[in-house]
């Protein structure tokens, strides 16, 4: 399991990784930024002033200077901590203002604490942003020496995430009975969430969509994000997926 941001340094390095995307576990980018309704932060120029979570990703911190500029705010004035947010609401009632989360867990945490909060889709600030976010990826020498084997993997992965789809209920009861210490409750809701985004508009599950592929990786490369520019159409492909 990988995501098509930080794939980027294994693509557009000097010695490119020899790996291979082969399905979209989700078919949008459902992360985003999240503060507490308290502070203001309704849009992402008004993070101007604030404290905010980093990673310390080059492409992460780029991202974010985007939407914060396109919506009129100076980067330069957010506060950014180096810092990993474990628990999302103990880290957004200490001394973090916004953190980067994944709405299928984090978000729906908040939901069920019943804390408000202002939550902006990073997808819905910028498309370009919309990029795949899980992924399951392959060794090429294995998908080139096994391509049956793999599309027999990625046949049975799939009708698993149609069936989530269809069945939230169900598939949450799957992953409890597998990890029985996780919140019941939080899993379920997340589950009610993530069903509808494994296929969302898509036919088939798994599909990776070349145009916005493309585009995110476009990006980084006009921002000079990545050693070397990525090609388009490189490290995916649908084939696996079987019919």
């Amino acid at each position: 399991i990988d995501f098509q941001d930080t794939l980027a340094a294994a693509f557009g390095s000097d010695n490119p990784l020899p790996i291979t995307a082969v399905g979209a576990i989700m078919q949008h980018n459902t992360s985003g930024l999240v503060s507490l309704k308290e502070n203001g932060i309704d849009r992402a120029g008004k993070l101007e002033g604030h404290s905010y979570a980093t990673w310390d990703s080059p492409v992460e911190q780029a991202v974010l200077k985007n939407v914060v500029e396109e919506d009129g705010g100076d980067f330069s004035k957010v506060n950014l901590i180096s810092t990993y947010v474990e628990d999302i609401v103990a880290g957004l009632n200490a001394d973090i203002d916004s953190v980067w989360i994944y709405y299928g867990w984090d978000g729906i945490k908040l939901e069920k604490e019943g804390i408000d909060v202002n939550y902006l889709p990073i997808a819905d600030m910028n498309p370009v942003f919309d990029y795949y976010s899980p992924v399951i990826i392959g060794n090429n020498s294995f998908l080139e020496e096994n391509p049956e084997a793999a599309k027999a993997f990625m046949g049975a992965v799939r009708k698993g995430y149609e069936y989530a789809a269809k069945n939230s209920s169900d598939a949450a009861d799957i992953l409890l009975k597998a990890v029985p210490e996780l919140d019941v409750e939080l899993v379920q809701k997340s589950q009610e969430y993530v069903s509808r985004q494994y296929l969302a508009e898509a036919d088939r599950w798994g599909t990776i969509d070349g145009e916005r592929w493309n585009a995110y990786y476009n990006w980084l490369n006009e921002k000079k994000l990545v050693e070397q520019d990525i090609p388009e159409n490189t490290g995916f492909d649908n084939s696996y997926l079987g019919e």
